[in-house]
């Protein structure tokens, strides 16, 4: 994985910068904003988010509500009944552990500690996981969503049939803490912008004379 590392300065020069302007959220907020960005465009996320949060003053009106509602209100966002039920799950839990809604305290935590934490809650992996420590708590950790992970994959960097989990020590082991958040950002919108699951865009792609899959991928 030595030459990963190497190429890494190499291709976040060469990808355009992306970045999240908004300011952090709470902890607790962007655990649930993560769970709703699954298998969706973070337009959709961002929309159920919002409607969520219209629907429901606080965490607390979010558990105490009917399954039906809280699934009612992140509609637009998909998978809205596995998403409701996950997100009360995960509440209730950790209402359970902490006496309240809130997971502030996270923030005086090591990196491992948090994640220990976050992945013990019902529906909570790696990913998710890592998007809280990077985004909310601004750690140097590199979330492998399924772009990044594709374009890992295409660029060499992760071996064919590399599991997420498995990526996601791999990755962190390879690239440069203070290159991670940028790295993340700028694969994802390259994932969905030019190396798409489908027929990605070799031919106006500005890595593609460094990828040993440019022209292969299908």
């Amino acid at each position: 994985m030595a030459t990963v590392a190497a190429s890494v300065e190499t291709i976040c020069r060469l990808l355009p910068r992306e970045d999240r302007p908004d300011p952090p959220l709470a902890v607790l907020d962007e655990l649930v904003g993560t769970v709703l960005s699954q298998h969706t465009s973070d337009h959709n996320s961002d929309r159920a988010f919002a409607s969520l949060q219209r629907r429901f003053p606080s965490w607390e009106a979010v558990v105490a509500a009917d399954l039906a509602q809280v699934a009612d209100s992140i509609r637009c966002g998909g998978l809205a009944e596995r998403k409701a039920a996950t997100i009360q799950s995960l509440l209730r839990e950790i209402e359970r552990r902490e006496e309240r809604l809130d997971l502030e305290r996270l923030r005086q935590l090591a990196d491992r500690e948090v994640e220990s934490y976050l992945t013990s809650l019902p529906g909570v992996g790696p990913k998710t996981a890592a998007c809280v420590l990077l985004f909310a708590l601004g750690r140097p950790v590199l979330p492998v969503d399924t772009h990044v992970h594709r374009v890992a994959t295409r660029l060499g960097w992760l071996p064919g049939g590399t599991t997420a989990e498995r990526a996601h020590g791999l990755l962190a082991a390879a690239v440069p803490a203070h290159l991670r958040r940028d790295l993340h950002l700028a694969l994802i919108a390259h994932g969905r912008r030019v190396c798409t699951a489908r027929r990605p865009r070799c031919a106006e792609c500005v890595l593609r004379r460094l990828c040993p899959s440019a022209g292969r991928s299908g």
